[in-house]
């Protein structure tokens, strides 16, 4: 068979060369489509549900969060594993799949059995899935600084600013907010005052809950025009909050500035980011949609940083913490000399022991020829081009450049045998 097919390869030779050059021209399109990334992503597939409940004890959260939605869970086609954690406040359910299990499919099946582990939820309580991300995609950190700015204020330009420019990248799951203080009106109930007017806390909490919304009123059709009515009470800053009515004694209204007192401050926290022991810092984690190119996606946050500079207000700038670019193009640069190596050590070996030009440009061109024909396996594979896979092409280079010159070796001591 392979007699056979080297005689065929030498009585054709335009058509093996034409196939090759269109096998490497295929491979050169996959190279450039292929994604980059630094680190092979090993992880789960997992689908992360996220609950969040205010103030409540971890065992409050594993008794009546944590254990419905885990058996709510249980079930799934295709799973492997579900594991349950409970804090403060917060649950987490991970749903892990077994090995090659669409993430997208893993995720519709976990979210049409949330719609029945609602009913057992307590009121109010809406779980939620988290980033169709992986645990490597994290491919971006940066903060915010800037002098005279305390942490609530970069807290809330990140918030409500930053955050939704970066999660306008494409393949960009989410931007994760992290540090300083989330602002917060806070309403401090005095209960001697509530006593003396005869008020509960559920009726100062529905006081609350209804003045803080717009209504619509219809129209009114006046000289032949419709007016419309509205009725506008959001809540726009603490002078508004103090003057909420909560109930009425004869005809004088008992405002919530006569039974607490109402204050800005910051939600509660469960840590702190310091970077270095320089002091508490303020910023996002950009993480990487599933399957997505890591190296595009930081080259466009970057991109998008540019422009969401330029409406921050003034000395305030981004600090990047962490860029995995910087890795991703050190392995490729790596691999790039590599080739570059290779090729001459080659080329001299050749033309010094052989000194036969056409026999050096044959290796020449086979050494770049497979590591370009490589990448049309590996993206039919879905694999991703990583440290791993470059350095195991880098490590194959010597193989095949072992491999051409024993083949044009043995050629020329056939012809010179012939001869």
């Amino acid at each position: 068979m392979i007699n056979r097919l080297i005689s065929w390869s030498i009585h054709h030779r335009f058509v093996v060369v034409v196939f090759v050059l269109a096998l490497t021209g295929y491979g050169m399109y996959q190279l450039l489509q292929t994604p980059v990334d630094a680190i092979p992503d090993l992880s789960d597939v997992q689908v992360i549900v996220f609950t969040e409940w205010p103030g409540r004890g971890p065992q409050v959260m594993e008794d009546q969060v944590t254990f419905p939605l885990v058996s709510s869970l249980q079930g799934i086609p295709k799973v492997k594993d579900i594991r349950g954690t409970s804090m403060f406040g917060m649950s987490f359910v991970y749903v892990v799949f077994q090995d090659g299990t669409d993430l997208y499919w893993a995720r519709s099946r976990v979210l049409e059995r949330l719609s029945y582990a609602q009913k057992q939820l307590p009121p109010d309580v809406v779980p939620t899935l988290g980033p169709d991300a992986t645990g490597v995609g994290q491919v971006f950190w940066y903060t915010l600084e800037g002098k005279g700015y305390d942490l609530g204020t970069l807290r809330a330009i990140q918030d409500w600013y930053v955050k939704f420019a970066l999660q306008d990248v494409p393949d960009v799951s989410e931007v994760a907010s992290f540090g300083g203080f989330q602002p917060q009106y806070q309403v401090r109930i005095n209960p001697q005052r509530l006593t003396y007017y005869h008020l509960s806390l559920e009726q100062v909490l529905q006081a609350i809950r209804e003045n803080n919304r717009d209504v619509g009123g219809s129209v009114i059709d006046l000289n032949g025009a419709n007016y419309v009515v509205r009725g506008l009470g959001y809540l726009k800053g603490i002078h508004d909050l103090e003057r909420i009515p909560v109930a009425v004694e004869g005809s004088t209204p008992i405002l919530l500035k006569d039974v607490a007192q109402v204050q800005m401050g910051g939600d509660h926290r469960l840590g702190i980011v310091d970077e270095n022991g320089s002091g508490e810092r303020v910023g996002g984690v950009v993480i990487m949609r599933y399957g997505a190119n890591a190296d595009a996606v930081i080259r466009a946050v970057k991109e998008k940083m540019k422009a969401v500079q330029a409406g921050l207000p003034p000395g305030i700038h981004f600090h990047v913490v962490y860029d995995r670019s910087t890795l991703i193009e050190s392995a490729i640069h790596s691999i790039e000399h590599t080739l570059i190596e290779e090729l001459v050590l080659v080329s001299v070996v050749i033309i010094v022991f052989l000194f036969h030009l056409r026999s050096a440009l044959v290796a020449i061109f086979t050494i770049p020829a497979a590591v370009v024909i490589s990448f049309i396996f590996i993206h039919w594979m879905g694999f991703n081009s990583n440290i791993m896979s470059l350095s195991g092409i880098a490590i194959a280079i010597g193989v095949i450049a072992d491999n051409a010159i024993v083949m044009i070796e043995n050629a020329h001591r056939h012809l010179t045998e012939n001869e």
